[in-house]
Order: structure tokens, then C-alpha cells, then sequence
């Protein structure tokens, strides 16, 4: 699958518009119970906005749009997103609802005795619809990439979400990731989550799911099944944790192992996946380059304790994704890889039994 040259009649056409909810994220400062932690750092989070960040870092032109308060919160994220080379243009201010925020512990998503709160019930977010963001904008790019999250927070997020997979001539490519949260379609009351997210992966032309998403919300065991349900996307991602991914491309199954990697934090590696299988989507490389770019970036998550990391420099990238099958198989990540000047991809083919390891 290419992606076709721009379709949007709006001015400054970029490679990807990322639309979502993105809140300011409270990190604790020691570890502990969130009851006992006494100060904490700020930082940003967002699924969508976490791809925007990682592309725009890793040169592509992007364009972040979204609503967020008219306070210090929402000022903060357009800053924070901005410093990314993110074109914050399309963020809309709402003077009457607040900014999201959540808490988290450090270990949040990598441990079973993780804590998160969030505040995010009636946020400047949930009001996003069809009538409060300017669509040109939100079409303006070759990609436009939505979530499962957004359709979540409100009934004028759900039919913004709507309006953006029905399928029309003209419009961008449009990726979704699943992004199947249970919790936010419990508050929202609404009990058919797994129905409308399964109508929204219908409509898109490149869909991201987690295995055992499609087991959870949909019954669905295997990416085979998946597909068999999904055949409507050019392109279905099935991702298979440490297992790896496959990718589904009309009668073309490609499946690529995970890397291995020194984990420090599983979180936003899944946005990182997302991220890296755009870019190499948007550079038109080979089906399984895209599957590796998107194991590579999110081992550059994987292996910081944030929700944002620096994608590897895509010469570096590229390298690596074009390794044969068995000095992919040996490559072993850790914390540091992607600032690494070692070329692990001339060392792969020293010794059959030799394991590459960066840095």
C-alpha cells in the first residue's frame, strides 16, 4: 500500500494529522503508592499526540489537532507539543472546560500493581465534534491517524469519529489504532464500545490492534480471525506483544518477530509502533521494513522511562530493518540504543552464533 500524494484542498498539506485528546501527565518523583508520593514532575501524554511528537522528532511534517482549556495546563501541552516541531495550529482553546490531567505511578503498564487516576471527565477535549474543529485542517494531511480513545470521551467525539472513517473520495489515508479502553467507555455509559470500535476499524484504511485487544473486545483469537472480521482495511496490523506483529496487505500475511529489549518501561510503545510503521509507510518501503521500523521505534520506547523517546536516526533504522532474518533474530536492545554510533548492521554478519547487541 503507497500513500497517495495530497487530497485535501486545505492549505499546508502535511505527511500526517494526528486528532486526539492530550492531557498533562503528573509522574511521582520517588516510587511508591500514589497516596504516599509527596511531589511529582510533569509531562505530557496522549496517544495520537505521542505519534505527532515521534514523527515531527523524526522529521516528518505533522500537524497535532485537538482541544485543550484555556488555562495554564493547555497552555503548557501547545507548548510542550509545539517544541516537537508539531504544528499546533489546529488545537482549538476551550474557555469554558478544563485541560485532562492523570497521575500515574512509575511503573504504570509494566507492572500488575500499577495506579492511574485520571481527571479528565468533561474536559475541553470531550467537546470535540464535527461542529467545534475546523475538518479542513484535520484533513490536511497524506495521513490522518485517529484512535479508539477519542470516539470514547463524549457522543460529539464518537460522531467526529464517525465522520472522519466514512468513507468519501478524497480523503487522506486513514489509520486507526485501536486502542481499546474498557474504562472510558464504562464512564461514558456506554456498553457497546467493542461494537463501535470494531464499525470505526471497518471504515479506516490502515487499522493497529493488539491481539489481545481483539480477545478482549471482540472475542477474536489470532490474527487470522482478526482479519476475518477486519477485511475491509488495506492494511490490518496485528500486534502480538513480545511475540511480534503481522500485517495483512490484501492476499500478503507478513509476520516479524519482536525484538528483544531491555525493558525499562512498556509505556507508549504502542504509539511508537504506530509511529515507526507510518513513517516507513509514508517512505513507501517493502510491507515487512514497516513491521521493523515499528519493533525498532517501540524498543526506543521500551527501553526509557517516559512516555515519549527519541525514534532512532532513520539511517540507523534503516540499517537495522534490512538485516536478514537470522542477525535480526540476534539483536538485543537496551537503554541508549538509538544515541548508539556502533553499526550493528556490519556486525551482523560476523558470526552465526555471535548475538548483536546495541549499544
Amino acid at each position: 500500500m503507497t500513500v497517495d500524494g495530497p487530497r485535501s484542498t486545505a492549505p499546508d498539506v502535511v505527511d500526517v494529522v494526528a486528532l486526539g485528546e492530550s492531557m498533562v501527565t503528573f509522574l511521582p518523583s520517588v516510587p511508591g503508592r500514589l497516596a504516599d508520593v509527596p511531589s511529582f514532575d510533569r509531562a505530557i501524554g496522549g496517544a495520537e499526540s505521542n505519534v505527532a511528537c515521534v514523527l515531527a522528532a523524526a522529521g516528518h511534517s505533522v500537524r497535532w489537532a485537538g482541544r485543550v482549556g484555556a488555562d495554564g495546563f493547555g497552555d503548557h501541552l501547545v507548548e510542550a507539543i509545539g517544541a516537537y516541531g508539531v504544528d499546533v495550529g489546529a488545537v482549538r482553546r476551550d474557555p469554558a472546560r478544563p485541560t485532562g490531567v492523570y497521575f500515574r505511578t512509575a511503573g504504570d503498564r509494566a507492572t500488575d500493581a500499577h495506579e492511574v487516576a485520571y481527571y479528565r471527565a468533561g474536559s475541553a477535549a470531550s467537546a470535540m465534534s464535527v461542529d467545534t474543529m475546523d475538518l479542513d485542517a484535520v484533513r490536511s494531511g497524506r495521513v490522518l491517524h485517529l484512535s479508539g480513545i477519542t470516539p470514547a470521551l463524549s457522543a460529539g467525539c464518537l460522531g467526529l469519529t464517525r465522520e472522519l472513517t466514512a468513507r468519501r473520495p478524497g480523503r487522506p489515508l486513514v489509520s486507526f489504532d485501536v486502542n481499546h479502553r474498557p474504562g472510558l467507555w464504562r464512564d461514558a455509559g456506554d456498553g457497546h464500545g467493542p461494537e463501535v470500535l470494531l464499525e470505526l476499524a471497518r471504515g479506516a484504511d490502515l487499522v493497529f490492534v493488539g491481539d489481545d485487544e481483539a480477545r478482549d473486545a471482540w472475542g477474536l483469537d489470532g490474527p487470522e480471525a482478526v482479519r476475518a472480521a477486519l477485511p475491509e482495511p488495506a492494511v490490518l496490523v496485528v500486534k502480538q506483544g513480545a511475540t511480534g506483529a503481522t500485517a495483512f496487505h490484501g492476499d500478503q500475511v507478513t509476520s516479524v518477530p519482536a525484538l528483544h529489549v531491555d525493558v525499562v518501561a512498556a509505556v507508549g510503545a504502542g504509539d511508537a509502533f504506530a509511529a515507526g510503521f507510518l513513517s516507513a509507510t509514508l517512505r513507501e518501503r517493502p510491507l515487512r521494513e514497516r513491521l521493523r521500523h515499528g519493533h525498532l521505534w517501540a524498543a526506543a520506547a521500551l527501553t526509557v522511562p517516559g512516555d515519549l523517546a527519541a525514534p532512532p536516526a532513520r539511517d540507523h533504522a534503516d540499517r537495522l530493518a534490512a538485516l536478514d532474518d537470522t542477525a535480526w533474530g540476534r539483536l538485543r536492545l537496551g537503554p541508549g540504543w538509538t544515541q548508539h554510533g556502533e553499526r550493528p548492521g556490519d556486525r551482523a554478519g560476523e558470526g552465526a552464533d555471535e548475538e548483536v547487541r546495541t549499544p
